[in-house]
């Protein structure tokens, strides 16, 4: 466990401080938050036609209400504490990839449901809007980082359950194996 806690702290260093680096910024950091904002339009015009996206601006044209997404808000920093976790703990290679995919895939369709509801929230009541971006939806995000990792834990093979069922690893069964060499070796002494 201190391991982990050890290797989780690093890594989230690392990512930490590559996201801050110019090159992330215009290279990753700025362009994914200004599909983030196009895909979210997109959604919210399949119903509501009057809305458009300006770079990492989600605007209404029949009020002129609009949400930026900025830092902070594109989900990048909850998938970076997710890939931190993943990486670190103890698990086959292939997995913490299908993990780490499948989690940036959860934590960003939640974070197109924040940017949307902020969205509407803003234009219903500002009050709303406020404290539902400053502390429920931090919160949830984070949550959901959470679940996914706990999930994915759970899903991860394990070997000692593996072993239980074929009789070995602690088990109070001995397996064909283990039995077939107590016994040679009890014949031989």
């Amino acid at each position: 466990m201190v391991r982990f806690f050890i290797l989780f702290l690093v890594i989230l260093a690392v990512l930490f401080g590559l996201e801050l680096t110019p090159w992330a910024e215009r290279w990753f950091v700025e362009p994914w938050t200004i599909m983030l904002a196009k895909i979210s339009t997109w959604l919210v015009t399949l119903f509501d036609g009057q809305v458009e996206a300006t770079g990492r601006v989600m605007r209404s044209l029949t009020n002129g209400f609009g949400v930026s997404i900025e830092k902070g808000c594109n989900g990048i920093e909850a998938t970076i504490v997710l890939v931190a976790a993943m990486l670190a703990f103890p698990s086959p290679w292939k997995y913490k990839i299908i993990g780490i995919l499948s989690g940036f895939v959860a934590v960003q369709a939640l974070n197109v449901v924040r940017v949307i509801s902020l969205f509407y929230l803003g234009q219903w009541n500002m009050t709303a809007f406020e404290w539902a971006h400053l502390y429920i939806w931090q919160a949830l995000i984070m949550l959901d980082v959470l679940i996914v990792f706990l999930i994915w834990i759970r899903l991860l093979p394990n070997d000692k359950n593996q072993d239980k069922d074929q009789g070995g690893g602690g088990s109070a069964v001995p397996s064909t194996e283990a039995a077939q060499q107590t016994a040679e070796s009890a014949r031989g002494a």
